[in-house]
């Protein structure tokens, strides 16, 4: 009589999922991943071993978003539970929740750091002040965006194109994707015509609209 091979084990349907998750972060780029796979990433270092979607995912789902996971306390975190692909309940540990916490600490220093360096452009002299010294060698036209907080704090400088000595194509629905994403109050438009003129567009807030034109000068 013929013996019945063993069965081989059923290989996880995780197996290999932290690889491929860290492919596609490399490759598409991490910021376009979900926040769950962006937790899991991170969990991936506090525990080296198993599926860790499931806790990435019952954490969102219990805090509610990404910024209030990290924001949670220790205890908190480690009463957060969730069933494996085997039907395991899984939890989160003293250690993990520790690494969630500091990652949050983390980022609150980067923010107070970033907010505590910025530019604040609260008028139009600051304003005019802050072109000159970017832009007076500039030899091209170029098309900038100014991007503000509700403070007035500028959060990024983007040249959104550079042109030839007289044309600089721009794209409004690039621009305000762009302000969307760093959830910016308001822009200035910074539009370098040639060297030591440019054209400025700022909200009625900032600037009290003098002359569309003004001239760069050097100091």
């Amino acid at each position: 009589m013929l013996e019945t091979p063993p069965q081989k084990p059923k290989t996880p349907h995780h197996a290999g999922h932290r690889e491929r998750l860290r492919e596609r972060a490399r490759g598409a780029g991490i910021q376009h991943l979900p926040d769950y796979e962006l937790l899991e990433l991170f969990l991936f270092r506090s525990q080296p071993q198993g599926d860790v979607k499931p806790i990435a995912k019952a954490l969102l789902a219990r805090f509610g978003s990404l910024a209030a996971v990290l924001a949670a306390s220790v205890e908190d975190l480690m009463t957060v539970k969730a069933e494996d692909s085997r039907g395991r309940s899984k939890g989160i540990g003293a250690e993990t929740a520790l690494d969630l916490v500091a990652l949050h600490e983390v980022a609150r220093r980067i923010t107070k750091e970033e907010a505590n360096k910025r530019t604040v452009i609260s008028s139009w002299t600051a304003l005019l002040a802050y072109v000159r010294l970017s832009l007076q060698h500039e030899p091209r036209e170029q098309f900038r965006v100014l991007y503000l907080d509700n403070r007035n704090q500028l959060i990024l400088d983007e040249i959104q194109n550079r042109g030839t000595v007289d044309h600089a194509p721009v794209y409004p629905r690039e621009v305000v994707r762009r302000a969307l994403e760093l959830s910016a109050k308001s822009m200035i438009i910074v539009h370098y015509v040639a060297r030591h003129i440019m054209d400025l567009m700022c909200p009625p807030r900032l600037c009290a609209w003098p002359e569309p034109t003004a001239q760069l000068t050097k100091s």
